[in-house]
């Protein structure tokens, strides 16, 4: 199986990083070039590092002016994993990055350096500084995915140091990344009043030479903008972060408040998030590391506000000042290491965003909010231990009870999909009360993944994927056979056209992604409705062939059992209706075979 395994503690040598925002700082004085290539000279050191430079036009930070913040649906293609899987919500990234992106893969050699890179065992980085963060960003994701798809192996996971880097994608980039343990190979470092990591949190100003300014500024192409400029850009920025996090502060801690609802209905909020771990400099020669994408939002905020009115313009000007303070500010920070995805106690969550909270001295509303987001993330671990775990036990009752069914209507020469179908005895009305207690804790367990209250490596996780396919191998049929008993198609329509519940969708997308099939190819467990369909409305040359064959490779597979092949199936029924011409040898000496 690929799906994921518990990630290990990483350590990043402090003399890597000063070494990656040289070269980040080296590829920001050479925007003519698509990345820089930097081999460690030391026999001891196996880093290849790759730098990106930024881009300073309006249309390579705001690409898609048809959205006010320039976002658009991540490409699967080349990001298949950046979705949420159950819910099938694809990530939404910034489309300039994106495009970029794919432009520097496809007209350079970057592909091919990297594969050498990887054939060599050399440890690979990827860096940048302002908007050439994002590059970054984006090419270690497509390397981790190349890799998942065995394209590109390497033996040690790439990591990515940015500094100063524009947000890139949606809530659901940190969702995707936690799920694959992928997450802990992002280091985002920031300078407290940098205004480059917020800057996304705003939509594209209205006034554009106004903003080219600003970015000629962030580019350190001209001296300055004007103080009044300086000042007006940042309070505009602010003032959508502020809105942006009360709002998700307000859900954080779960307020029934209807104006949640109206704000948003009118007020378009910005769909980008941070994910990774945030490394912030608090002015202090202190580093304060957080990987909860909601605390560093909240902290995006609450460490950018003046004590009095009188020091805004003195904060404005800081915050084009700090986007090249990353060289100073790195050298007062001493420790040899620094490391990412330490064993957690259970008060890791509520200590890290005090120690935040503590250390940028925030106010009494910003501890609040940040509290707020740490609370969230108990919350999803207590939910999956109150409402998940704790039912473990009883779902896998409730599947032996089941399996013991089937076996027992096979000793009756009538498999467990047809018998239950008819309801004649009392195993099957027994059955079908184990059929409900696994709804009804699937279902609830569903209601969490579709708010996003588990956490987020949930869906990856084999116990659950294994857990969630046998349920849906071993149970669905039976609401398939519940479904065309009471006739539901006539009203409903088709069973997987209307009536197939999400408590075999989302197993089933979980499967798919863990085994990087095609999606549908795993519908073994539905095939019943198929066979209904067919059944009802007659057969067709192409859609009779095509079935037999994939029932032939399920039992190849060992994912669907000899009572689909009795005498007296719907199934066999059905086959014994084909063309002589079209029904498959293979399948009548299966028939043969279970009498």
């Amino acid at each position: 199986m690929m799906a994921n395994v518990k990630p290990e503690t990483l350590l990043v040598r402090n003399e890597l990083i000063k070494r990656a925002l040289s070269e980040a700082m080296k590829a920001h004085k050479s925007p003519e070039k698509q990345f820089l290539r930097k081999a460690s000279s030391s026999p001891s050191d196996s880093e290849v590092i790759y730098s990106f430079p930024g881009s300073w036009s309006v249309t390579s930070w705001y690409g898609n002016r048809t959205r006010p913040f320039g976002e658009k649906e991540i490409n699967l293609q080349l990001f298949p994993s950046m979705r949420s899987i159950g819910n099938e919500e694809k990530a939404l990234v910034n489309e300039a990055f994106e495009s970029r992106f794919q432009s520097i893969l496809a007209k350079s050699d970057l592909k091919d350096k990297v594969k050498n890179a990887a054939r060599e065992n050399k440890k690979i980085v990827f860096t940048g500084h302002s908007s050439g963060g994002p590059i970054a960003v984006l090419a270690t994701i497509w390397l981790l995915e190349e890799n998942r798809k065995q394209n590109i192996k390497f033996s040690t996971p790439p990591l990515c140091v940015t500094f100063g880097s524009p947000l890139v994608g949606s809530h659901i980039f940190a969702h995707a990344l936690r799920r694959e343990n992928w997450s802990n190979y992002f280091i985002h470092f920031v300078s407290i009043f940098d205004i480059a990591p917020r800057v996304f949190l705003a939509p594209l100003p209205t006034k554009e030479e106004e903003f080219k300014t600003i970015l000629k500024s962030l580019s350190g192409q001209s001296q300055g903008a004007p103080n009044a400029l300086v000042q007006d850009y940042f309070v505009e920025v602010m003032r959508n972060v502020l809105t942006l996090t009360s709002h998700v502060a307000c859900k954080l801690m779960e307020s029934t408040n209807l104006l949640l609802e109206t704000v948003t209905s009118f007020i378009e909020l910005s769909p980008y998030r941070p994910f990774g771990v945030y490394a912030f400099f608090n002015g202090q020669e202190k580093l304060i590391t957080l990987d909860n994408s909601n605390a560093v939002l909240q902290l995006l905020f609450y460490t950018c506000q003046p004590s009095v009115e009188a020091e805004i313009l003195e904060i404005a000007k800081r915050s084009l000042a700090d986007h090249y303070a990353y060289e100073s500010t790195l050298q007062t920070y001493h420790k040899d290491c620094f490391s990412v995805g330490e064993p957690r106690s259970d008060t890791y969550e509520i200590d890290t965003v005090n120690k935040a909270a503590d250390a940028f001295a925030l106010s009494t509303s910003g501890r609040l909010c940040l509290l707020a987001a740490g609370e969230a993330e108990v919350r999803k671990k207590t939910n999956l231990k109150k409402t998940v775990e704790s039912k473990v036990r009883e779902m896998e009752k409730a599947l032996e009870n089941i399996e013991r069914y089937k076996n027992e209507c096979e000793l009756h020469k009538l498999g467990y999909y047809d018998s239950f179908k008819l309801q004649k005895r009392q195993e099957d009305f027994k059955a079908n009360i184990q059929r409900l207690v696994l709804a009804g804790i699937w279902d609830e367990i569903l209601e969490l993944l579709k708010g996003y209250k588990l956490p987020d490596e949930f869906e990856g996780q084999a116990k659950w994927i294994e857990l969630g396919t046998q349920h849906r191998r071993l149970v669905e049929p039976l609401d398939i056979a519940n479904y065309y008993r009471h006739l539901k198609n006539e009203d409903t329509g088709p069973y997987m056209a209307g009536g197939r519940p999400k408590r075999y969708k989302y197993p089933q997308r979980w499967y798919e992604h863990d085994k990087q099939t095609r999606e549908g190819d795993c519908g073994e467990s539905c095939f019943w409705a198929e066979v209904e369909e067919l059944c009802t409305h007659g057969n067709e040359d192409d859609k009779a062939k095509k079935i037999q064959e994939r029932v032939l490779q399920w039992k190849k597979d060992n994912v669907i059992g000899k009572d689909v092949f009795l005498s007296n199936s719907t199934f066999v029924k059905w086959w014994n209706t084909l063309k002589p011409e079209i029904r498959s040898d293979d399948i009548r000496q299966l028939v043969h075979g279970s009498e």
